[in-house]
This record gives C-alpha cells, sequence and structure tokens, in this order.
C-alpha cells in the first residue's frame, strides 16, 4: 500500500492521539495515587512538532519555566522533556505535598526532588502508553531539573539532536484538582532511526 506523506502523518497522528490520551489517563491515575484526591483531566493536545516551534508553543524563549529531562534508552532512544510555567511547577508541587501556595519563591530542595519524582513517574506513564502501542521496551534514566528561560532549557536536547533528529512528539496535559488548573507540556524527542522505528511499529512506515 503506497500512502503519501499527508496519508501517513495522518495515520500517524491518530496513533498519537490514542498514545496521548493512554499516557495522559495513565499519568493522571499516578498523580491522583501520589496526592490521594481525584484530579480531572481535559482531552490531550497531540501532534508532532519541529525543535524549533517549541519556544513559541511554551509562550516564546524568554519566558521562564521549570524544565524535567530525561533520557531514553532501549529500542528507542532520545528524551523526555516536561516544561511547565513556574506557577504550574508550584501548584504541583503544593498538591504533592499538601502544603500551600505562599508566593513563587525558589523551590525548596524538597521541592526539587518532589518535581523530579513527579516527572520520573509521569515519563514511566507515557513510556508504558508507548511499550504498549508498539512492543518496544525503553529505560528512562535519572531526571534533571531545570529552572531557565524556554528556549535555554531547550538547547541541550536540540544540540543532541540538531544534526540527527528535530522532530518532537507534543502532549499538552491540563490537569484540575478543585480550583487549581495545571498546564504541563510533554516532549518525547527521538533520533531519526528511533522515529523511523516508531512509525514502521506504529504501522505507518
Amino acid at each position: 500500500m503506497n500512502l503519501s506523506n499527508n496519508e501517513m502523518n495522518e495515520m500517524y497522528l491518530d496513533v498519537l492521539k490514542e498514545l496521548g490520551n493512554i499516557g495522559t489517563g495513565n499519568a493522571v491515575s499516578a498523580l491522583a495515587m501520589m496526592i490521594g484526591r481525584k484530579i480531572n483531566m481535559k482531552v490531550p493536545v497531540v501532534k508532532m512538532v519541529n525543535l524549533q516551534e517549541v519556544p513559541e508553543i511554551l509562550g516564546g524563549a524568554e519566558i521562564p519555566v521549570v524544565g524535567i529531562l530525561l533520557n531514553v534508552e532501549g529500542d528507542i532512544e532520545g528524551f523526555i522533556m516536561f516544561v511547565m510555567s513556574q506557577s504550574s511547577a508550584h501548584l504541583l508541587v503544593n498538591m504533592l505535598l499538601g502544603t500551600t501556595l505562599n508566593g513563587y519563591s525558589e523551590f525548596t530542595d524538597i521541592e526539587k526532588s518532589a518535581l523530579m519524582e513527579i516527572g520520573n513517574i509521569l515519563a514511566g506513564a507515557y513510556l508504558t502508553a508507548l511499550s504498549t502501542l508498539t512492543g518496544f521496551k525503553m529505560i528512562q534514566s535519572v531526571p534533571q531539573l531545570a529552572e531557565d528561560m524556554a528556549g535555554a532549557i531547550l538547547s541541550f536536547p536540540a544540540i543532541q539532536f540538531g544534526e540527527t533528529g528535530d522532530t518532537a512528539l507534543y502532549i499538552e496535559t491540563e490537569i484540575f484538582e478543585e480550583s487549581n488548573r495545571i498546564v504541563a507540556d510533554f516532549f518525547l524527542i527521538p533520533t531519526i532511526e528511533s522515529y523511523q522505528k516508531m512509525l514502521k511499529a506504529l504501522g505507518v512506515a
């Protein structure tokens, strides 16, 4: 069966939307278990984007954000990034620790550890969804935390994959807990070889 690039992209996006729904559902369930309360989610926005587009997606290269970066190895290689605004990151930490939001001061060591643990759990939720759809085995590294401008946080994976791959799977996750609204942007940045393997495993290539 010969498919045009547009047809391939549409088929791929349909599968990725399913990945986004499953992964976000897994992530929300894991967070709800961590905080011991019900969390609601909005249907995630899922699309493939060029790395150069990411700063604008986040609101601009100069916007201060919190990023959680994990390396992915195994059948699929690349990076996972969770990027949140400072306000969303503080709300998420307060939900987890059961504390009251008191401004947006610098994160304490405990809060940084909590954010990295959240990133670790969320990454596992999305990788589990991807593994279910593809059969691939993947291992995630210990998360790294960065607080910087959106453009600066994205520089490391951009440098790593600038010559070999510049496409990212983007999933915008929006969750609600009582009056709190948190938006977290998930990016899976595979190598070109891994991207082609994903296409083939998902029945598109």
